[in-house]
């Protein structure tokens, strides 16, 4: 009898290793614990050429590279890319727990559903930004109707049920509920029923028109996960087709990207049609730098997709926070930036003379277009334990 519960503790002793290592073996978005949707890299793809410096930013960037550790296990920044005056100026990378070179972009897929919508715009998909969405799924519930502009701009009104406004967190239901970016939509606009949005009287500063605007900004995974699902079921069968369009023909990915699914692999099955969409993006860091460098593109040449983002930064609104930035050290483009638009961070406080449009992600994720010193800056972490002052802020403070 001894023996069979020494067996016993023993199992059951390699067990619970086996569940801690699998626990932190893949983070949050894992990316091979989501169903995805796989856009196909290009047989053209961008390729950059490099003019490596060294200066006491690039030194800094080796610093937080090559940190080891912290005690809890945090890795710190991964790899960060400095494109400038054509060239890549900075490259650095350590290998880490994102296996195969994918790096999560967390919410800087908010930022790429954005584009995708831009695109979905452009390609005669959907209606304008100044337009109300067409969308059965959200009937009977407070998105119902909205103008697209104000889902872009995280306005909805949807603060009393998620968000980071009253709740600290993007993707609760209420704060402490199902993560919404779990559920298809369909799903989950059932906890959405017969609910109407929130009109705040002291509202918005509108930075473009100079007016108030009667909603808040509450940053919320949900509204992102309403506009990227309004444009899957407005694009139906051609869906691949525009993300193709977005990402291999203009982006010219490497490798191939995806987006994540809101129905993961251990709880239900794969489904090829539906709406099933979530931000979550996976990418190698030099296409992340592709994708951005096709945005500038867009940008300097007024095409469509540039007079969309363009109007994203026309649009944008304050976001009422009221900070001491000076004082800060655990900073992101997030937290710096001071205004918000389309799915984009603007204005970052010291820098609001300079047009840059900023995408930011959980734990330190950064992707940043300069567009006045045409310049875009990569960061990829596993956490935001890094000196984002002294590599990213100090970096585009440079003229």
């Amino acid at each position: 009898m001894l023996k069979i519960w020494l067996l016993y503790i023993v199992f059951t002793f390699f067990m619970m290793i086996g569940v801690v290592f699998g626990h932190h073996k893949n983070e949050k978005y894992a990316f091979d614990k989501l169903y995805k949707y796989s856009i196909k890299k290009s047989q053209d793809a961008v390729e950059f050429k490099s003019a490596i410096m060294n200066n006491e930013i690039s030194a800094v960037v080796e610093e937080q590279i090559n940190k080891k550790k912290s005690k809890n296990g945090d890795y710190g920044m991964v790899s960060f890319i400095l494109f400038e005056d054509g060239v890549i100026k900075i490259d650095q990378f350590k290998k880490s727990k994102y296996r195969n070179g994918y790096m999560p972009s967390h919410s800087v897929g908010k930022s790429l559903v954005s584009l995708v919508t831009g695109y979905a715009i452009c390609g005669g998909y959907i209606d304008p930004i100044d337009r109300r969405i067409d969308y059965p799924t959200v009937e009977n519930t407070l998105y119902e109707n909205q103008i697209l502009l104000n889902l872009l701009n995280m306005t909805a009104g949807d603060e009393h049920i998620v968000g980071d406004r009253y709740f600290g967190d993007d993707n609760g239901f209420k704060g402490k509920g199902v993560n919404v970016n779990t559920i298809p939509i369909k799903r989950i606009m059932k906890k959405f029923k017969n609910t109407k949005p929130i009109i705040d009287e002291k509202g918005a500063w509108n930075t473009s028109t100079g007016k108030i605007e009667g909603r808040k900004y509450n940053y919320s995974a949900m509204t992102t996960n309403v506009i990227m699902n309004y444009v899957i079921y407005k694009t139906g069968d051609d869906w691949n087709k525009l993300l193709h369009k977005v990402f291999t023909e203009d982006a010219k990915v490497k490798r191939n990207v995806y987006f994540g699914k809101s129905i993961r692999k251990n709880k239900e099955g794969n489904r090829s049609s539906g709406e099933y969409g979530r931000y979550t993006f996976f990418a190698d860091r030099y296409d992340y730098l592709r994708i951005a460098y096709s945005m500038m593109n867009h940008w300097n040449n007024d095409t469509c997709i540039g007079k969309y983002l363009k109007s994203m930064y026309e649009n944008r609104i304050d976001k009422n926070y009221d900070r001491n930035y000076n004082k800060r050290t655990d900073m992101s483009v997030s937290q710096m930036a001071t205004s918000y638009g389309g799915q984009f961070h603007f204005d970052l406080y010291g820098l609001e003379h300079k047009t840059i449009l900023a995408m930011d992600g959980f734990g330190g994720q950064q992707l940043i277009i300069d567009f006045d010193r045409q310049r875009i800056i990569q960061v990829s972490s596993t956490d935001l334990h890094y000196d984002w002052r002294n590599t990213v802020y100090k970096q585009l403070q440079k003229d």
